[in-house]
């Protein structure tokens, strides 16, 4: 059986090593221990989704430091520092399932952060909500989460269908801006077989048929990520004027590759999770180009007490995990997971789980990472994503231009890089 990981802000301050622990001979964990609080995830330490769910940790794990460090959460009087109790799920959405009933029955949890993907979190949501138990998820956006009545998940991020949406009204936007009707503009769509990736293509859809657009590929990947020649050869002989690919990390670092081998010329191209793929290390200039939906960025002006603003957040981040380059939005969003129940224990001024789940629902909280406002499915209705374009190994913010911090590069060339990039 997998080890349970917990990972005290301690820990993280000082650098030490995680507490490690037998599955079968771990301690019994309540749900308030002490002076501390103590919040458990099941989440994905190794498997298909293992770099993403490292990013969910680390960033549940900076917040958790910054409010403890800032002095706890006080309720009824009392001082309390915040914990995480983590299992590995194995990227399985059985095993989320199965350690979760461990968390909530044995572990005596009852305060739930979620898992990573859409998938897990579909599998977390029927055990959390079948003993009440209030859980705050940051990294499950499939749409149809919030379809299904559930009372005790609360979702701070933007639902999946967004993600790419806005890649295609950026594209509607540069075709009439040269001349040409938005209906013009030939769609190639791949797009993974997972709960996240088909919420992103019905978005995507839905979007396109806005504009009357036409897709000329709509491929579903291949089950291991690792190789997209089928569709990257109709890509070539098709011309699109746009690709948009959804496929977690491995999918977009297999587009990529394939994109520059076999030197394909698309407009405009759209991949998710391009940070955690770490497009700009890999292939250098070959990601120049590339758009990236993202649910949150440095640039944007969003700020809160504990991190300050989205640009203190970057930099604080950066300095802590050496390892990372560009902060993925699923380490912000994490963070803001934290933010969300650390708000809650305030407010409710108690540890009921019942009042807790209530106070969840009437959230209406600023943070660095946005607002955080629910609907009356969990889901968060105050927060739009942004689209950033990779230019000159930098992620900028190119859209919606509310928000754009830089213009857009077009269109991109073989290779990586844009004909503007070139002319300079």
């Amino acid at each position: 059986m997998r080890p349970l990981f917990k990972r005290s802000a301690m820990a993280l301050a000082v650098g030490m090593a995680i507490t490690v622990g037998t599955l079968a001979g771990a301690p019994a964990y309540a749900k308030v221990d002490g002076d501390k609080i103590i919040l458990g995830s099941a989440i994905s330490l190794t498997g298909k989704y293992s770099q993403e769910g490292k990013n969910a940790r680390d960033g549940y794990d900076l917040a958790v430091k910054m409010i403890n460090d800032k002095g706890g959460v006080t309720v009824a009087g009392k001082v309390y520092k915040l914990e995480i109790a983590y299992y590995d799920d194995e990227s399985t959405p059985a095993r989320t399932a199965q350690l979760l009933e461990r968390l909530i029955n044995q572990d005596g949890i009852k305060y739930v952060l979620g898992p990573y993907s859409s998938g897990t979190t579909k599998a977390a949501a029927p055990v959390t909500e079948k003993y009440k138990i209030p859980m705050v998820e940051a990294e499950g956006a499939s749409r149809s989460l919030f379809s299904q009545g559930y009372r005790y998940m609360f979702a701070a991020l933007s639902t999946s269908e967004q993600y790419l949406a806005s890649a295609i009204a950026l594209a509607a936007e540069v075709a009439v801006k040269n001349g040409k009707k938005a209906s013009d503009v030939k769609v190639a769509m791949a797009f993974e077989n997972d709960p996240f990736s088909l919420d992103v293509r019905a978005g995507v859809l839905e979007e396109m048929k806005k504009f009357g657009m036409t897709a000329v590929i709509d491929d579903k990947l291949p089950r291991d990520l690792s190789d997209m020649t089928a569709t990257m050869t109709k890509v070539k002989a098709l011309k699109p004027d746009m690709l948009v690919v959804s496929g977690h990390t491995k999918g977009a670092t297999t587009a990529g590759r394939q994109l520059n081998e076999m030197n394909i010329a698309v407009p405009l191209v759209a991949f998710t999770h391009c940070e955690s793929a770490d497009l700009v290390d890999k292939f250098k200039k070959g990601a120049d180009g590339i758009l990236c939906p993202t649910q949150w960025a440095e640039t944007l002006s969003y700020k809160d007490p504990v991190f300050g603003s989205a640009s203190d957040y970057n930099a604080l981040f950066l300095k802590t995990y050496k390892d990372y380059d560009t902060v993925p939005y699923q380490a912000a969003q994490g963070s803001a997971a934290v933010l969300i129940w650390a708000d809650a224990f305030k407010r409710a001024q108690g540890f009921d789980t019942e009042k807790l789940r209530d106070t969840l629902a009437s959230t209406d909280l600023e943070t660095f990472y946005g607002h955080i406002k629910f609907g009356p499915a969990g889901n968060n209705i105050a927060k739009p994503m942004v689209l950033r374009q990779i230019q000159a190994g930098k992620y900028n913010v190119v859209a919606p231009s509310k928000w754009a911090s830089h213009k857009l590069d077009y269109p991109r060339m073989a290779g990586g890089g844009t004909m503007k990039q070139a002319s300079k």
